[in-house]
């Protein structure tokens, strides 16, 4: 793909809230280690410098990051901070709550009245006086419940200037609604890819139609960290990178980015070669064809590794 426009911009921008993001971002769990939920090897950490440094020297302006995101030895909040502060003013930094890990690793979920120091874990980190965007991670196994009361804690704390904007994550498109009663939203990450059922699609064009951005996780990643979590798809998937002289995971993220202007791709690397390829298929354009040839693997029911 040396040809084509090796910048996230190729792949155009939206605004998320008062802030412009190039649609090409970065996600940033895995530097903390090959699989850091399920104890993976830590990433070296100068190599992960090196990656947060060129993604941002490549163009991209949106990562994505947790408190959470930590293993042994690395935190990707920490990293970042090292990495990238002072910060550029274009740079916009994504994180998420409800969610939490002790120092042992073990997961906790924060009562309303903790998200503040949830928030104020991520300032630290950071170094940083404010939060861009805050996602409200919503367990899985609250999916069908209310998320009002935790989501009007994160309100509060954006009307106290902690948080500039908010967003939701892992949502049902009644629990989005619920949300946007409560106070602005600007973004949903959700877990979306190639062979995605329909529910999960009617919620990204919703998101278009209400001017919400759509963030895809697990786009090119398996859930379970899986070293190539790509190795297992459908023909129709190597067929089409075969014919651009790309990578299935670039036909995966061209195709994210190819479901609507509102879409963002926050694809995780912690090998600047991958950083590269991922940077570079913001210009990989699909045809009509081809784009209707995987979204046909919908109805052969194949979900890859989404």
């Amino acid at each position: 793909m040396s040809a084509r426009t090796n910048t996230p911009s190729a792949g155009g921008t939206w605004r998320l809230g008062d802030r412009t993001v190039n649609r090409l971002g970065f996600g940033t769990m895995r530097l903390t280690g090959t699989a850091p939920f399920h104890g993976g090897v830590p990433r070296d950490r100068e190599r992960s410098i090196e990656v947060l440094r060129r993604a941002v020297e490549l163009g991209v302006n949106h990562l994505d990051t947790a408190a959470f995101y930590f293993s042994a030895t690395r935190s990707a909040n920490e990293l970042i901070n090292r990495a990238l502060a002072p910060y550029p003013e274009d740079l916009v930094i994504t994180t998420k709550v409800w969610p939490g890990r002790d120092p042992s690793g073990a997961w906790w979920w924060a009562a309303p009245e903790q998200l503040r120091g949830q928030v104020e874990e991520n300032l630290r980190q950071l170094g940083r006086d404010h939060l861009d965007v805050v996602n409200l991670r919503v367990p899985p196994s609250r999916r069908s419940g209310s998320i009002a009361e935790h989501f009007g804690a994160l309100a509060d704390l954006r009307a106290a200037g902690l948080v500039r904007h908010l967003g939701v994550s892992n949502v049902t498109a009644a629990q989005l609604a619920e949300a946007r009663a409560v106070a602005p939203v600007v973004c949903v990450q959700n877990p979306y890819g190639i062979g995605a059922p329909d529910e999960d699609r009617a919620l990204l064009r919703q998101c278009g139609e209400l001017g919400v951005a759509f963030v895809p996780f697990f786009a090119i990643a398996g859930s379970g960290g899986e070293p190539d979590p790509t190795a297992g798809d459908h023909g129709a998937v190597h067929e089409v990178a075969r014919a651009h002289d790309a990578s299935v995971a670039q036909v995966r993220l061209a195709w994210t980015l190819h479901q609507g202007p509102h879409v963002l791709a926050i694809p995780g690397t912690g090998d600047p070669d991958h950083l590269a390829e991922n940077v570079a298929a913001g210009s990989l354009r699909l045809s009509d064809d081809e784009l209707a040839r995987l979204d046909a693997l919908r109805a052969e029911g194949v979900a890859g590794s989404n």
